[in-house]
């Protein structure tokens, strides 16, 4: 997970084009827009984390507090 990847993410593309990026990475297809990432399995996680920080944002948070709490769920689950 590399979160320069995820916060451009957010800063350029809109929740519904990184849903839609999310299912097409699920459905093995190649995405229409670009995501970084090694594999298909690390842009498959930028795409989640980039969406669920925009619903954060769209509940009111702010951006910088919405990557923080992304990043320590990410922590929690695997430690």
């Amino acid at each position: 997970m590399k979160v320069p990847v995820i916060r451009q993410l957010v800063k350029t593309h809109s929740l519904e084009e990184l849903q839609k990026a999310e299912n097409d990475i699920l459905e093995e297809n190649t995405p229409a827009i670009e995501i970084g990432g090694e594999d298909e399995g690390e842009q498959l996680t930028h795409v989640i984390g980039a969406i669920e920080i925009l619903q954060n944002i769209e509940a009111g948070m702010k951006e910088g507090e919405a990557l923080r709490a992304f990043t320590q769920r990410v922590r929690n689950s695997i430690s």
